[in-house]
């Protein structure tokens, strides 16, 4: 066990937006299932709380804490490819790129992920991290079994047969309920995807958004905010060839566009916020059509190098249309001026306790402000249109919902806490955060 305590650190943790920070008594990086028991069994014996954090990409709070923080950098990689059952089961700490291209290697590819892979698996799980699907769920709903190290040191392996009940919890578990170790996923052959990126209206998207969810695997799209402009995003199998976009393309459009230029737009519009509107005009004429297509992870994902803050509510996909109108009418009568794109997604009906699409198929519709930009008075303004729609706030995004709230929109929101009053009953794992969601 000498090895765990060369481990240790007594620095501060900061998460990606710089939104949250933490200065933990000690953070540790154990190396396996057994020093990480080891570590729960010192912290408790020091009467120190514990949480487990990723790679910070979380806006809220959810990984804060004041005493023992457990950083997953050492337990990384594939444990074991069963191409029997078509799983694979990874370390918690893996970051999403790195398996992406570790099964792309192996023919292998997730059928569904969100559209950045900087997290850590179990991160990603923990929080309900989702792409867009019609029929395929988010990276959560691909669980087949976990690995998880409670507060008294048991290790549970969890799936639909060996302890279903915390199964259906752990799967989106906010770190509430233990430490992840592994994660069994889902694969499937690598496939391709032919990704057809257009401009359209915001009208014609919006009256047409039940067809165009319907008619594709994979759809999403952006409005932005202070005109009438949408640029939108189908992706569908395809039995190829591969047709990736070229380096110039691709550099164009997902470096100088959408990172550099982007960037300096933001920037000016954080300076001089009457410019938005105009320069909100031109960005949204920016983007031109194009189809190309590869294989999953580099058509599902793309890189984000402009730091933002976020709020994304899952509303009943019935609601999405009328919630979007009411969100645009409402910028538009404000004084507000939004130089970020407001994305919407969708997701189909899932059966995980504490899943934003628990019980229902669901359009989630994010909003997003400059890293740096005063965001309260807009997400406020958000918020509380989403909430009028029974709208979920993401768990790893900004949002003000305590437990009160959660439970009226999760009917399984007592089976989660009932797990964690089992697993946790002292809240070793538990902090503010958790403790305005969950209750105490």
């Amino acid at each position: 066990m000498t090895d765990t305590y060369a481990r240790t650190t007594t620095s501060a943790w900061r998460n990606w937006a710089g939104t949250v920070t933490a200065r933990p008594a000690r953070t540790e990086s154990p190396a396996s299932v057994d020093e990480l028991v080891d570590v729960l069994r010192r912290a408790n014996e020091d009467g120190l709380k514990v949480k487990p954090v990723g790679t910070g990409h979380s806006f809220t709070a959810t990984a804060a804490t004041d005493g023992v923080l457990i950083r997953p950098d050492l337990l990384t990689g594939i444990r074991d490819i069963d191409r029997t059952t078509m799983t694979v089961t990874v370390e918690a700490g893996t970051p999403l790129k790195r398996l992406n291209t570790a099964l792309a290697r192996e023919g292998l590819s997730l059928t569904n992920m969100g559209d950045i892979m900087e997290q850590t698996i179990a991160g990603a799980t923990s929080t309900g991290t989702h792409g867009t699907g019609r029929d395929s769920a988010s990276i959560s709903a691909q669980i087949r079994a976990l690995e998880l190290v409670t507060a008294d040191g048991t290790v549970l392996v969890c799936s639909e047969q060996e302890n279903p009940e915390v199964f259906a919890a752990a799967r989106v578990g906010l770190g509430a309920l233990g430490v992840i170790t592994a994660v069994t996923l889902a694969v499937e052959p690598v496939f391709l995807l032919t990704a057809r990126e257009e401009p359209m209206t915001f009208d014609r998207v919006t009256g047409d958004f039940d067809q165009l969810v319907a008619e594709n695997e994979h759809f999403e799209f952006y409005w932005f905010p202070h005109t009438g402009n949408c640029n939108t995003k189908r992706n569908n199998r395809s039995a190829g060839p591969a047709a990736p976009p070229s380096r110039v393309s691709s550099w164009i459009d997902d470096e100088l566009l959408s990172n550099g230029i982007f960037q300096v737009a933001c920037s000016v519009g954080r300076a001089i916020p009457p410019a938005i509107p105009s320069i909100a005009k031109l960005s949204s004429r920016a983007l031109s059509a194009r189809t190309y297509t590869d294989i999953p992870y580099k058509v599902f994902t793309s890189p984000r190098r402009v730091k933002f803050v976020e709020m994304e509510y899952a509303v009943p996909r019935e609601q999405a249309v009328a919630a979007l109108r009411e969100l645009k009418a409402m910028v538009e009568r404000s004084p507000l001026k939004i130089s970020f794109p407001v994305e919407v997604r969708t997701a189909p009906a899932d059966d995980m306790a504490l899943s934003t699409a628990s019980g229902r198929d669901s359009a989630y519709i994010a909003v997003h402000l400059y890293k740096g930009t005063p965001h309260r008075s807009y997400f406020t303004a958000v918020e509380r249109i989403m909430t009028a729609h029974s709208g979920r706030p993401h768990w790893g995004k900004i949002h003000t919902r305590d437990a009160a709230y959660l439970a009226e929109v999760y009917p399984r929101f007592g089976e989660f806490t009932a797990v964690r009053d089992r697993l946790d009953p002292d809240r070793m794992f538990g902090n503010d955060y958790l403790r305005r969601v969950l209750g105490d």
